[in-house]
Formats: C-alpha cells, sequence, structure tokens
C-alpha cells in the first residue's frame, strides 16, 4: 500500500494506516547528564554543530510536516535546553499553521533559567526525567548530583504555569524498582502525572540497562491505589491508569512487554535532519541534503510522503535486543 494523504481527513498515513501526527524534533544531540540507560561517559560521537539543522530549515521542515498533517511538535534531545534561544526556534514553531501542541523533554538541570520563556513561546507541556528521589542514587544513574537542580526546575515550571507536568522514571530492576511507590506519593503530593518506561535495548547502554517488566508493577498498583483505567494523554505511547477522582495519573510505556506499534503515529527526527521511522529498526531519511540545495516546498512534501513510507510495522526488541547500536541520544528521546 502506497502512503496517500486522505482528501476528507488531511494527514499522513503510513504504508499500515497508521495515521502520523506526531514528530520528536531532537535539537541537540549534546547532554550534560550521562544517563546508564542512555549515553555512556566518555561518549564523544557527537554530531558536528555544521551538520546540525539551523532555526531556518528546522522551521521550513516542521511547516512542511504541518501542512501534511502533523500535529505534535516535541523538542527533545539530548538535552534541548543546551541549545541556544531554544525559546526562539519553540516560538517559530508554535506560531506555524496547523501545530496544535508543542511540548518539550528535559532532565529540568536548566529549566530554572528558561521555564518562563519556554511557556511565553509557546510550550504548551513539560515531561521531565526523574529516575530517583535519592541524591546517590541519582548521581549513579546520571552520572551527576543534580536532584536539588532537577528540584528547583520543577519548581519553576509549576511557577511558570506548566500543569500537568509528566515525570518520566526509566524503571531499573535492581536499581530503583524499590523506589516506585515513593515516587507515586510525591507525584501525587506535588501534583504530577508520573510515567513509568521499560528500559529499551539501543546501543550498549541500553542493553546493559537491568529491564523491569511493568505489567506485574501496573497491576500492583491498580490494586494498591484503588487506580482505574483513564483516557488521559499526550499523544504517545503511554497507557494511564488514575484515581477515580482525576487528582493522580500514572502512565506505563511499555516497548518491550506490550508494544504499541500497532498504534504509533509518530517519527523522530534527529539534530543533524536524520529522520527515524522507528526506534527500534534501521529505516531512516536524510532530510538537510534536501534543505541545503533549496529544495521546492513540492519536493519537501514529496520526501516526507516516501519517508513516510519508510516506516516499518514494528520494532523486534525482543526478537532482535542487539539490532540497534546507536544510543537513544543520537536519535532523538
Amino acid at each position: 500500500m502506497n502512503t496517500v494523504v486522505s482528501t476528507d481527513q488531511p494527514g499522513l498515513i503510513d504504508q499500515f494506516g497508521r495515521r502520523i501526527d506526531y514528530v520528536r524534533l531532537s535539537v541537540t544531540d549534546r547532554c550534560d547528564l550521562r544517563c546508564s540507560y542512555c549515553m555512556p561517559e566518555g561518549f564523544k560521537g557527537f554530531e558536528e554543530p555544521e551538520h546540525w539543522l539551523n532555526f531556518d530549515e528546522i522551521e521550513r521542515l516542521i511547516g512542511a510536516f504541518a501542512r501534511l498533517g502533523v500535529r505534535r511538535i516535541r523538542l527533545t534531545g539530548g538535552e534541548p535546553l543546551l541549545r541556544r534561544n531554544i525559546a526562539g526556534l519553540a516560538g517559530r514553531i508554535a506560531t506555524l499553521p496547523g501545530i496544535e501542541d508543542l511540548s518539550l523533554s528535559t532532565n529540568a538541570t536548566q529549566l530554572d533559567k528558561h521555564a518562563e520563556a519556554l511557556k511565553a513561546a509557546g510550550v504548551t507541556r513539560l515531561n521531565v526525567s526523574l529516575d530517583s528521589l535519592q541524591q546517590a542514587r541519582v548521581e549513579r544513574i546520571n552520572g551527576r548530583d543534580v536532584l536539588a537542580r532537577v528540584m528547583t526546575g520543577l519548581a519553576a515550571a509549576q511557577d511558570a504555569g506548566f500543569a500537568p507536568i509528566k515525570l518520566n522514571m526509566v524503571a531499573l530492576r535492581g536499581t530503583n524498582d524499590d523506589e516506585i511507590d515513593e515516587m507515586v506519593a510525591f507525584c501525587m503530593e506535588r501534583g504530577f502525572v508520573l510515567r513509568l518506561i521499560e528500559a529499551m535495548p539501543m546501543g550498549d547502554t541500553g542493553r546493559n540497562a537491568e529491564y523491569l517488566d511493568l505489567q506485574p508493577v501496573k497491576e500492583r498498583l491498580r490494586t494498591q491505589f484503588g487506580l482505574v483505567e483513564t483516557a488521559l494523554s499526550g499523544g504517545g505511547p503511554a497507557r494511564y491508569l488514575g484515581t477515580p477522582d482525576g487528582h493522580f495519573n500514572v502512565g506505563f510505556i511499555t516497548p518491550i512487554s506490550q508494544h504499541f506499534c500497532e498504534t504509533c503515529n509518530r517519527i523522530r527526527i534527529a539534530v543533524d535532519g536524520t529522520a527515524y521511522m522507528c526506534l527500534g529498526q534501521e529505516e531512516k531519511f536524510e532530510f538537510r541534503p534536501l534543505l541545503r540545495e533549496a529544495c521546492s516546498d513540492a519536493e519537501l512534501e514529496a520526501a516526507i510522503l516516501h519517508a513516510i513510507d519508510l516506516k516499518p510495522e514494528r520494532h523486534e526488541f525482543r526478537e532482535a535486543p542487539h539490532k540497534i547500536l546507536r544510543f537513544m541520544s543520537m536519535t532523538g528521546g
């Protein structure tokens, strides 16, 4: 089946009938942390800055995606707040016709300096990585003692009016799995949405992570806290449970134990303009050459249609865990 754009409901439809309306855009592959499941200490394989898409190129590319039906954009990295004038870029994307939701994923170490500007620029939602509430564990998992800075960033984000804020916790067997209840209580008290994530076997770091099956955790939390199914969503893969009064929600991102490939609505664009169709496969398309050769809008849109046609049916994290050599930070979070 060929990729088509529906005439009665505009959008990108891949060859498996999935509507692609969500782009995760990496604005840098740099990060100030070295999380054990993401980027190894001493990693030097960063993209050369001259290969990064500049803001004009990003705006043009995202504008083309928006004309073809993409409605959600998430700014990622690496750590996106390390990209100079990130709020300026956010403002340019937020005003593009067709973009309805602009969000950002961050480790929050720089968030106190950027929260107000991001909110004013049009960022509507934040996801913050926080794998532990214990200082020593944060240092061991993230490679830096940054817990106090993250807490300061979270407070600044709430003061700036971001709500709800989602906290992403990669659940690691034998490392922080005994802290899940404490994280639930913390999020309940502070008004955060918690999202528990299974580690993915990407690069040596991901394969060496202590994978934890979240299905038993989900059922235990359901019973322990009286949680029920909820329709809360942010356009991503999380399946949510919440308290009946709606005060607290917890999402489960389970690429291994219960994959969500049949409903996948997203692609990732790396900082160099390479679009990755799936985290667990190698299909990709490079937009930078087209953009730097002054392609026409029609050529750019045709390239997007071709890229979407490359999207595979599903990943093979279970069947081929050693398949993907690139690290998560190289793909975009």
